[in-house]
């Protein structure tokens, strides 16, 4: 190759940068004219807002929050450091804390069909209905008596005293007053001979013997 050809190609290639570099100074004008209104416009804006915020900013106040922020920069690494560790514990209790979710629910659904919340909204009627009736001077008068009606309670729950009362409750519904007639002396000593009223009379024996014991406990 001459001395001529090269310098012809090297004059192409210059020629060729150039021709790019033009066309991309010309790409650079067309797009900064574009944006040349959308500069202004938020431009005007910014002075706009920095406006309204002028009397209530001074360069001052932003120099010392940038020095407390330096200051500061062990403390912020600190909460972010625990701010990870919360999260980190946070994820290891979410499935744990669903779990214990879910079971609440159940549990309480459960609840609700066996009827406790209806049993409790009952309960909250008859305090409602009491505290109407009674003060709360009276309630605490009747806190003694209270007392005692559970003692009682408590003394009722024994399987003994239950099958009494079971029995006894059930007695009237088995009596049949319709067929009580006027007794003489010639039918008590007749109606002796009926094996229940002997064990009638048998039990009345039992019961005035303890009937008697409480008369030796009453203080005299």
């Amino acid at each position: 190759m001459t001395t001529e050809e090269r310098i012809l190609e090297r004059l192409e290639s210059i020629e060729a940068e150039l021709k790019e570099q033009r066309v991309a100074r010309l790409e650079r004008g067309e797009m900064f004219h574009d944006m040349n209104p959308l500069m202004k416009s938020g431009f005007k804006i910014l002075l706009k807002e920095l406006g309204s915020v002028e009397a209530g900013f001074q360069l001052e106040d932003l120099f010392v929050l940038i020095k407390r922020f330096l200051r500061n920069i062990g403390n912020l690494a600190y909460a972010l450091e625990q701010l990870e560790n919360i999260i980190e514990l946070w994820h290891t209790m979410e499935p744990l804390a669903k779990s214990m979710v879910h079971t609440g629910i159940r549990s309480l659904g459960e609840l609700e069909q066996r009827g406790v919340f209806r049993t409790y909204a009952a309960m909250m009627d008859v305090r409602a209905k009491v505290a109407a009736h009674y003060g709360p001077d009276d309630i605490a008068a009747m806190g003694d008596s209270f007392v005692a009606l559970i003692g009682l309670l408590k003394k009722m729950s024994d399987p003994k005293m239950l099958e009494l009362l079971d029995k006894l409750t059930d007695l009237p519904a088995g009596l049949d007053l319709t067929k009580a007639e006027p007794v003489g002396p010639l039918g008590m000593v007749k109606a002796l001979g009926d094996p229940d009223l002997k064990r009638g009379i048998g039990v009345a024996l039992e019961l005035a013997k303890g009937l008697g014991k409480l008369s030796e406990a009453a203080p005299r």
